[in-house]
């Protein structure tokens, strides 16, 4: 019940209240859309602090906007060589940059007396809900590494299904607790930002291009100084960004001109009947070997044992992957004494396929959503997933077809009692008992 209003209601009421709110204190207090700048207050920390904390928080916030918006982009971007790992390096950095700058301007605003008096309890409160996301997101990288390649199957689809009205919980609710607190104060932000100082960001001062110039009358001495010159580099100011929004449009011209030869280029050109009868062929070529693949599932099926692996090729760090009745995924390894451990190798979370490798611990890990899982065991630790890995019987057969020690799964091994005389039997998979 927790979870459906953390993961779901929450969600929905802040979204509501951050668009009400938001054309409410437009219409009726509009010009009260301000950051409130208090650089004449104190100025030499601010620059020390908002430049790294900006820096910092848009990097972060463009790559959590595109993984978002183009998810296939994002994946072929993490699909190039060292292309997760880029990701990630420069993800950290930038969150620890603005986690740095973010602490700074926390510093200024405790230690100034000046920004003391202009500081509201709302502020503190932003302040807090920053803090607290920028350091939940660090230790969510930390705790569950690439999270730019599991993100994209779990945390993309459940926002999607959020914003389609067809809210599901389940792809992020299996997730440790750092992970969910991280969404919650997400929503928990997206709520109170029409009643904070950030709404200043959603204010674009597009009316500044063409507005006429405003004089600044000084009633003290400088008045008479430099008006002139001020004027001047205002004038100068506001050309140089028509000029920028010229450029601007006219590249956006130019790439609609260009556009449908684009467009023609990555859809390919349109196929003659040659070309159509080679793709049927092609076409008629896949149909045939799926058809051979499903005879070769259906003679499987058919075989009281499938060959997997001879048992003296086993290993104790690194496990040999084969396909089982199923034609699903599954791992045998070396056990510590010395018999067959065999396991399917698809995560009970998603259904990804699992790492062969062995850690000092002892554990495979789910690299898509970073789940551990005790080869010996079955048992997966407290990520995502939290059902075991189903274990897989097994024999081991000797030249003759004989079968020497025997295994069903939840079962004690029957025959041999000693593995080491059976170095030269070879590994089978037994057929499941219901499958007739």
């Amino acid at each position: 019940m927790l979870d459906a209003f953390l993961l779901v209601g929450l969600p929905y009421l802040a979204i509501t209240m951050a668009i009400v709110g938001s054309v409410w204190r437009l219409r009726v207090h509009r010009f009260s859309y301000s950051a409130r700048s208090s650089q004449f207050l104190e100025h030499r920390q601010l620059r020390l602090g908002s430049a790294p904390w900006h820096i910092g928080i848009l990097v972060v916030l463009a790559g959590h906007l595109l993984a978002f918006l183009l998810p296939d982009a994002w994946r072929a971007l993490l699909a190039v060589p060292g292309g997760l790992a880029v990701v990630e390096a420069v993800g950290m950095i930038a969150a620890m940059l603005s986690l740095i700058g973010l602490v700074m301007l926390i510093v200024r605003r405790v230690t100034s007396g000046r920004v003391q008096a202009v500081t509201t309890t709302m502020d503190l409160v932003v302040v807090g809900l920053l803090l607290g996301q920028v350091t939940l997101g660090i230790l969510t990288a930390v705790q569950l590494r690439y999270g730019a390649a599991w993100g994209v199957g779990t945390a993309v689809p459940y926002l999607w299904s959020l914003l389609t009205l067809h809210p599901d919980m389940t792809l992020v609710a299996d997730f440790p607790l750092v992970f969910k607190l991280h969404l919650v104060l997400a929503w928990l932000f997206i709520l109170l930002l029409p009643f904070t100082r950030l709404i200043h960001f959603l204010a674009v001062p597009v009316s500044y291009l063409w507005r006429a110039p405003q004089l600044v009358v000084w009633t003290t001495r400088r008045g008479g100084e430099q008006p002139a010159l001020d004027l001047a580099r205002s004038d100068t100011r506001r050309e140089f960004l028509r000029g920028s929004l010229g450029v601007a449009g006219a590249s956006g011209l130019l790439a609609i001109g260009v556009s449908e030869k684009a467009v023609n280029f990555f859809k390919g050109p349109t196929p003659d009947a040659d070309a159509e009868s080679l793709l049927l062929e092609k076409k008629l070529a896949r149909l045939q070997l799926s058809a051979e693949e499903r005879a070769l599932e259906l003679e499987r099926h058919r075989s009281a044992f499938i060959q997997v692996v001879r048992q003296a090729d086993l290993s104790e760090v690194k496990g040999h992957y084969f396909i089982d009745y199923d034609m699903a995924p599954g791992l045998a390894f070396k056990g510590p004494d010395g018999w067959p451990i065999v396991r399917s190798a698809k995560c009970t979370h998603l259904g990804c396929t699992v790492g062969s490798d062995i850690d000092a611990e002892g554990r495979i890990l789910c690299p898509c959503h970073i789940s551990y899982f005790d080869v010996r065991t079955g048992q997966p630790n407290s990520g995502p997933a939290t059902k075991p890995l189903p274990e897989i019987g097994w024999a081991l057969m000797d030249g003759a077809g004989t079968v020497m020690a025997r295994k069903d799964p939840g079962e004690p091994i029957q025959g041999a009692t000693d593995p080491t005389l059976l170095a030269g039997c070879t590994l089978f998979l037994t057929k499941p008992v219901d499958r007739g």
